[in-house]
């Protein structure tokens, strides 16, 4: 005797699919928040030219020594932008998060006279939809010249920023060195001595004296 098959009625058929219809974008708008939010022009940049790299989303932090405790990397893997201005064109410099911007010696190398840190007014205007402090360094993105220290291209990933406090870029430094070949190399950077790795301040010891040797005195 043959397994006799009831049709599924109109009605129940229809509400299946409308289950599942909304089941589908309710699973499109769970990939919606997961993925990882940066600039439009920063994620073009990346698309256009190919780059090699790896989103991280993250909690909001504004300082590279809090980055770096966030993802558990070394503060000397994340690229802290330096905004200056010399001989009064706009530039950027990269340095390490553990170290710190050597003024005269990025002089030297950008064969400049005068420099100073640009003023917030001046970034904000020329950084539009960028987080201040969270600006992607990449060279011909901006249509500015930037300078990277060559100390940071000795990790073997380096951190940059996103355009956003709550998300940064991972990447080879050859890739970024690729991405970058305007990018200007070269050794403008001095390491912090202003604290330890617990993040406190590093106190010189005095210097002790030399202990001048007893003389014995003769007994009369």
């Amino acid at each position: 005797m043959g397994l006799f098959l009831f049709p599924i009625p109109f009605v129940e058929l229809t509400f299946l699919r409308t289950i599942a219809y909304f089941d589908k974008i309710n699973q499109l708008e769970q990939i919606m928040e997961d993925k990882i939010k940066i600039p439009k022009k920063i994620e073009t940049f990346l698309l256009k030219n190919e780059v090699k790299h790896e989103l991280l989303k993250h909690k909001t932090v504004y300082t590279a020594f809090d980055k770096a405790a966030t993802l558990k990397v070394k503060p000397g893997a994340i690229a802290k932008v330096l905004t200056v201005k010399m001989d009064g064109e706009l530039a950027m410099a990269i340095v390490g998060g553990d170290r710190n911007l050597d003024m005269d010696k990025l002089l030297k190398l950008a064969k400049a006279k005068k420099i100073n840190f640009a003023k917030e007014k001046i970034i904000s205007e020329t950084f539009k939809g960028i987080d201040p402090g969270a600006i992607s360094p990449f060279a011909g993105l901006w249509q500015i010249k930037v300078y990277c220290d060559k100390k940071i291209l000795e990790s073997p990933k380096i951190i940059l920023s996103a355009g956003s406090y709550e998300a940064s870029i991972k990447m080879a430094p050859g890739a970024f060195k690729k991405s970058s070949s305007e990018m200007i190399i070269g050794n403008f950077s001095a390491p912090r001595q202003s604290q330890a790795k617990s993040g406190k301040a590093i106190k010189k010891k005095p210097k002790k004296k030399p202990v001048k040797p007893a003389l014995n005195k003769r007994k009369k």
